[in-house]
Order: structure tokens, then sequence, then C-alpha cells
């Protein structure tokens, strides 16, 4: 038995980074998808096969000029609406089908926004085959004839490939044939009848082959299915055991390198298939997998990334071109990657919500990661920097880094919707497009030649035709053997001649026993021949009694296939409708499962509704019921702060009519006192020994006044000068000094008399202007007024009020007195002056002159509530 050589794949010879390495730019193609209706408004233009225009459609912001700009994006070519699958396919994915064959790789993506043809481009429908099933396609048909036994090749877990002899290869279909319940999935079988959708996908017409193919070395095909969904990677293909009590969700899988430095999803499964079919099937298969949802722009939106592998493994023929070459440095695979992106949407466009609101923000999420790692590719070659790419930011980057590397061509289609809803996500994937364009990517090594002389296989195949060949044309057939045979019967059934030696001549015994056996054995012949005339005869009627049999057969034969011509074009044609309609069924089945996944998505978009409804019912209910009660409180808050108001309002009415009666009768109490000055002056003149008269008693107060209580005094009352001794130099306290904080207002405006006119009130705070900040601070508030009076001296009024908070959060004043300081010079005669000079002022029986200036002393106080004094005044307001 035959050793398998496990040995992996070869490392490949890392590339050299030297000023001539060959680079080629991303090639970026565009196709536009035809509108969805004949009255919509188109935003792109097609002005040549490698250039469109955009039009800025109405209601779009026009620049700052006032008119719509107009952009044109020119690509490496454009399909317009026109263009038909098999055109794409020529220019796109042909050449990366060619170079997978000649062991390079290829990376082949589609990006767009959603709604704009991406998968179409890619997978196709009926009749119409995308990339996909074309490139597959075209592998087999260049291929098929060269392709290894199953098992022959064999994946390992480490992204390598091993190689087993034609015995273990054998042993190992025998055992997957028996092992139904393998965790390995079946692959599918080419003996089964094709699917009429997926024959129908490509034409026999638009078939094409590769040219240039290796005979030399033997292939085989691996494909695997992989999506990225929320920036996790899952397998497409693996089959998990189905349990309907607990069903497990699939697990994700995880980014791992190779010994060569190249990303590979580790755990994914690799099917070998032999055939297109076979391929599409287990496509299909994944597919149905995928996780696709209803949105607003697309009933069938892609809410994943896929990625489809295609791995040729390849390894040449020994030197007898019979079997493979043992040599694990001789193995070469070569993988080809067709990428179907999600679409880029904006949430206010989709109403996305839940699940489908995170599915989005993923997606923009891992396409901004994209257009970054491009944007930071172009800046390094562009300006010669040396920043690094952040392919790790998203799986769909890291994924493919090796490919922006170098490990192969990259080539993108860009998918375009012309329809004016989405010409501002139309503008942004235009940038990216041109962006890409200019970003090299280092052309790939050719594998090196096998030094084993070219033509193995024909020749081998040569020597087998030859060899068979010969072996049927040797002579000593089967006719000639037969004929043998009967003719040595024949000669053994006639008697022996005896002995013809003649010793004596008068020999008489010899001679006539020899004519007797001559005799003898001419009767024979003789019998014989009638014998054989007589069989040829009857042979012979026989014959032509078969002839005329056969003549009649063939007549029957013939009638009979005259018939059954007619019966094959009666079986053609029903099997031409069979097909037909086989097809029509699977179209019909393939819709309904689409329309059921959509009835249970819009079931489950019914039932969140529903819920989303009630619970909101619920709320407005409680709502409503806390409003009523809210209602209810502030209906009592309002009667109770009425109620309040009220009694506060009479308060303040009765205590300011107590105030307005203090008042009058402090001025009663001043008149009074003024009238007894008058007329005890006026006594004191009349008659000079007269002794003063006592001091009048109280008087009676009015009726109003009994009732009333008395006012308590706020301020002491200031004492009297003594005659001839000045006052000290220090101020007074005004009647503002008390235990509360005040805001002392001074404007900048007024003047510093430097005399008992200027009150100090302690603990306060003093500004120019006033502030909310210094309110909010103090309790009350005065403001120093100066002005000139009528007689040219400065008066000095002190305003004052309390501070409250209001009910919006701020302070406000409320004045409650005005007090006055009037400074009056003892020079300027006044009646007042003259009328009061010869009573008080006596200090040991002298009589002072209150009109000289060095004798007296400066008067100013604050007169209380109770008395008006000589030389003092206030007034209140």
């Amino acid at each position: 038995m035959q050793r398998p050589a496990k040995g992996k794949t070869p490392r490949r010879p890392p590339l050299k980074k030297t000023s001539h390495t060959q680079k080629d730019p991303v090639g970026v193609y565009c196709r536009i998808r035809p509108l969805g209706a004949t009255d919509e408004e188109c935003c792109i233009e097609m002005i040549s096969s490698t250039t469109i225009q955009l039009h800025a459609p109405d209601g779009i912001k026009a620049n700052r000029n006032g008119e719509y700009k107009e952009t044109q994006y020119s690509f490496k070519k454009v399909f317009g609406i026109q263009t038909s699958q098999i055109e794409l396919f020529e220019d796109v994915a042909k050449p990366l089908v060619d170079d997978l064959i000649h062991c390079k790789n290829g990376l082949l993506f589609t990006y767009g926004v959603t709604g704009s043809g991406k998968t179409f481009t890619m997978t196709g429908s009926p009749g119409e085959g995308g990339l996909l099933p074309r490139s597959l396609d075209m592998l087999f048909n260049s291929i098929g004839p060269l392709q290894a036994k199953r098992f022959v090749f064999r994946t390992d877990d480490k992204n390598g490939m091993e190689i087993q002899g034609q015995v273990d290869a054998l042993l190992e279909r025998q055992k997957r044939e028996s092992n139904q319940q393998s965790t390995v999935p079946k692959t599918p079988s080419s003996k089964q009848k094709p699917d009429p959708e997926f024959a129908d996908m490509i034409s026999p017409e638009e078939a094409c082959k590769c040219e240039g193919v290796d005979e030399d070395s033997c292939y085989s095909v691996f494909v695997s299915y992989i999506e990225i969904y929320n920036n996790y990677i899952y397998d497409l293909l693996e089959d998990t055991p189905i349990d309907p009590i607990r069903p497990k969700p699939p697990q994700s899988k995880i980014l791992r390198e190779d010994q060569n430095h190249n990303m590979y999803v580790s755990g994914c499964t690799e099917v070998e298939v032999k055939s297109t079919v076979e391929a599409f099937e287990v496509f299909w298969r994944g597919q149905k997998k995928r996780r696709i949802a209803d949105t607003q722009l697309n009933r069938e939106s892609s809410r994943s990334h896929s990625v489809f592998i295609v791995k040729l493994a390849q390894a040449p023929l020994d030197a007898d071109g019979d079997h493979i070459l043992q040599d694990k440095n001789q193995v070469t695979v070569s993988q080809l990657c067709l990428v179907d992106l999600a679409g880029s949407e904006r949430t206010s466009r989709t109403k996305a919500e839940g699940s489908r609101l995170r599915e989005a923000g993923n997606i923009n999420q891992s396409l901004m990661t994209l257009r970054t790692c491009i944007e930071v590719l172009r800046e390094n070659q562009m300006c010669g920097t040396n920043r690094m790419v952040p392919y790790r930011d998203s799986k769909v980057t890291h994924l493919f880094k090796n490919y922006f590397d170098g490990e192969g061509k990259v080539r993108m289609v860009v998918c375009v919707n012309p329809k004016a809803d989405d010409y501002e996500e139309t503008m942004l994937v235009m940038r990216f497009a041109e962006l890409t364009q200019e970003v090299e990517v280092a052309r790939p090594v050719d594998r090196p030649i096998c030094s084993l002389a070219a033509g193995r296989r024909h020749r081998n195949q040569a020597f087998r035709d030859e060899l068979s060949r010969r072996q049927e044309e040797r002579p000593g057939g089967s006719n000639n053997t037969e004929d043998g045979s009967v003719l040595n019967q024949l000669l053994d059934s006639l008697p022996a001649l005896p002995a013809c030696e003649l010793v004596d001549p008068t020999d008489e015994q010899i001679l006539p026993r020899l004519i007797e056996v001559l005799e003898r054995r001419h009767r024979i012949r003789q019998m014989i021949t009638e014998q054989y005339t007589k069989t040829a005869n009857t042979l012979k009627s026989m014959l032509q009694e078969f002839d005329g049999h056969l003549m009649a057969k063939e007549n029957f034969i013939h009638e009979q296939r005259g018939k059954l011509g007619e019966k094959d074009k009666i079986m053609f044609n029903q099997k031409n409708e069979m097909d037909r309609l086989e097809k029509k069924s699977k179209m019909l089945e393939y819709k309904i499962d689409i329309l059921q996944k959509t009835t249970n998505i819009y079931e489950g978009d019914k039932r969140s509704l529903q819920q989303e409804l009630e619970s909101r019912e619920q709320r407005l209910q409680r709502e409503l019921s806390e409003r009523k009660r809210m209602e209810a409180r502030m209906q009592g808050m309002v009667s109770d702060t009425k109620h309040q108001w009220e009694k506060e309002c009479e308060r303040r009415v009765n205590a300011k009519q107590l105030e307005m009666q203090n008042k009058l009768w402090v001025k009663d109490e001043k008149l009074k006192q003024l009238k007894a000055i008058v007329s005890e002056s006026n006594n004191s003149t009349t008659s000079e020994q007269q002794r003063p008269p006592p001091p009048p008693d109280k008087p009676q107060r009015n009726s109003r006044e009994k009732d009333q209580p008395r006012a308590p005094e706020k301020r002491s009352r200031s004492p009297l000068p003594t005659t001839g001794t000045p006052i000290g130099p220090h101020h007074r306290r005004s009647h503002s000094a008390g235990g509360q904080r005040w805001v002392d207002h001074k404007p900048l405006s007024n003047l510093d008399l430097d005399t008992v006119m200027q009150p100090i009130i302690p603990n306060a705070i003093k500004v120019s202007a006033a502030s909310e900040k210094a309110l909010s601070k103090c309790h009350k508030y005065v403001l120093t007024h100066q002005e000139l009076a009528s007689d040219g001296e400065i008066q000095t009024k002190l305003i004052k009020g309390d501070v409250f908070r209001t009910r919006g959060g701020g302070q406000a004043v409320q004045f409650t007195d005005i007090e006055t300081l009037r400074q009056e010079c003892p020079t300027v005669s006044s009646r007042k002056r003259r009328s009061s000079g010869d009573g008080p002022g006596q200090h040991d029986g002298n009589k002072m002159d209150w009109n000289d200036r060095e004798n007296r002393a400066p008067v100013a106080s604050t007169s209380s509530a109770l008395g008006l004094q000589n030389g003092y005044q206030k007034r209140r307001k």
C-alpha cells in the first residue's frame, strides 16, 4: 500500500519589496440598474463607456452660487442598463478565473447602496446567471477531464492541503458512503439529475473555457461559504443538529493566520465539488441560511456580508503521467473570493428600529472601516508615509488584508440606482469608488514551472490506446482456432494408413492392404462430401428461409422504428413540457418561500407593533390618570394658594392702614409741638421775668388714634448736640444698621462729603451697580441717592427695600422706606432759624449765637419718628 504524503501547502517565497515591483491599480467598474418605474426622476447619465455624470434632483440644496452642481466620475468601464450578464462577466470575472487556474488569487466584491442590484449582479436569476455561477461554469469547463478523484486532495485545519494515495482515497470514499451520520457535510453527487433552475442559469451557447490549461496536472475544487453579521463570522455550510426543544444559535468563527501569513477562517467547512451543479447546490444551501430582512427600501435586504470562497488545489503528475506526484513542495493552492457586501443605508429612510437599527449600524461601521483602510493605503502610496492600515477594526478588512498587500488582483463592481431618492448615498459611493481607483496592488508572481517534461499525460494516454489496439489486432483469433479444431476432428475420424515401406518387390500384402485402406478413405471422403453437400444444401435453404424471415423482420422493425420515432417526438414534447412545468413549479416554490418569509416577517412586525400599541395605550391611560390627579392636585393648590393670598392681602391692608394712622398721629404730634414752641416763644418775649411754663401735658389723641395701638419706636432718639462742644469726627450709625445683611448701592457719581451725612452700614456688600449675584446673598437693599436741593445744598436720600426671591428663580426688591439726609449751611438765613434762634441752645445762662460760623457745631441727624429737634429735618415717603 502506498503511504500518503501529508505535506501541507508549501510556503510561497515572500515578495521582494523593491522599487521595480510592478503594481496594478484596483479595477473599479460601474453598473447602472434600470429604473423601477418610467415616471421616476433619474439623477445619473452615462456620458461614455468610462464616464457617468450625476445631476442633483429637484429639492436638493444648491451650492453657493445658487446653481445645481453636476459631477462626473470615471471608471475602468461603465455598464449601462442594457448590459447583459455575459458581457459583465467577460470584462470583470473571466480574467480572475483565468488567474485562478494559473495559480493566482483574486478578490471580487460588489459595493453600493441598498437596492442597487448587488445580489443580482453576483448571483443572478434563472435564465440570467450572475458572476458567481458563470465563474464556476468556466472553471469546471476548463479542468473537467483533468480533475483528481474524490479525497485525493484533503484539507487540513490550517489552511493547507494534504495528498493521499489512490487506495486511501478509495477507502475514505467507501467510509463516507457507508457512514451517513458523519458530521462532515455530504458532498453532492454528480450523477444526480441537475436541477432545472441551476441548469437554466447558463445557456450552452454562453459557456466559456480557459485556454492554456496545464494538462500535466490534476485539479480539485473546494468551496466554502461564510457571512459576516454584526462583525461576527458564521459558517453557512455548517450542519448543526436540530433540537426543537432547545435550539442552539450558530457559533461564530475566528480568523487565524497560516504559515504563509494569509488570513483564513478557522474551522470553516470546505466541500469538495466536481461540477458546476454541485458547487451551485452547495452555494444555494448556504444562501438559504443567509440573513435577509424586509426594509423600507428593499423587500429582501441583505443584513450581512457574504463571502463565497472557491479554492483550487493542483499538483503535477509523475514522470509516467499516470499518478499524482507525491511531493508536497509541488502542490499549489489558489483561491477566488466572491464577496457580496451589504448595502449602506440611512436609518432615517429605512425607519429601522431595534435589531434592524443595530444591523444597519454594524454594516455602516464595517463599510466605513473599509473606506478608512483604502484612504490610508492611498496616502501611504501617494505621500510616501508609513501609517498603519486599520485592518483589524473590521472582520471584512481583516480577512482580505492579504489581497491589498499583494496576494492577488482586486476588482470592485459599483452598483448604482439612478433614482433621485438615492442621490446623496450615491454621491458617497462615487467618492469611495474614485478613491479606490487610486490604490495600487502589487502584481502576484508566477508559479515556478515543474522540471518534468511536458505532455506526460498525453503520451501516457496515447500509449494505452496503442496497446489496446495491438491486443485486438494480434493473429490467432477465435475463428482460426475453431476452424483448426474442426479440421483435426475430421482427420482423426479417417482410418490410419498402414506402413508403406516396400522391402521385397515380391511382397503382395503391403500393396493390397494399402489399396484397401485408400479405398476405405475414399469412400469415407465421398460420404463426407455427400454429407457436406447435403448439409450445405440444407443450410442454404435454411439461410434463404432465414433471409426471408430477416427481410420480414427488417420491414417490421422499420415500421416499428417509424412508430417509435413518432413516440419519441411525443415523449420529447412531453419532456419539454415537464421541464417547463418543473421550472415553473420551482419558481413558484421559490416565490412561495419568499412570500412565507415575508409573511413571517410581517406577522412578527405586526405582533411587535400590537405589543407596542398596547404598551403605548397603557402608558397613555397612566398619563391621563396622572394628569387628572395632577389637575385635581393643582386645583387644590390653587384654592389653598388663593386662600392664603387673600389672608395675606387682608393682613397687608390692615398693616398699611395701621401704618398710615401712625403717620397721621406723628404729624399731629409734630404740629402740636410746633404750636407749643411758637406759643412759648411768644410768651417769653412779653414777660422776660416770667418762668417758663411747665411742660405741656401729653396731647390727647384723636378718636381714631385711641382705638389703634401705638407703633413702637424703630430707632432711638438722636442726642442733642452740646452747645460749644464740637461733635466727634466719627460717623453716626444709620438707621439701616441692623443684624441683617444689606446691599449698599452707591453709584459712582455720588460725592464723598466726609461728614456725619455719610451713613456706614456694617455687614454690607458695597456695589456700584445692582446685580442678581449680590442680591441673592442679602436680605435688605439701600440705594444712596444725591441731588441738589432748591437752596443749592446736597440732599442725600437713602431708598430702602426688602429683597425676596421670585417664583422664576430670580431676585426682586420691594421698596419700603425713603430716608432723607440734608445738610444746611449756617450762613444761609431761613425763617426757621430765626424763629428758633432764641429758644434752645442756652449754656450756663448765656445765649448762644447760632449764626456764628466759628462757634456753631455741625448739626446732622436722623430724627426719630416721635419728635422733631431744632436743626434736624426728616422726610419719609
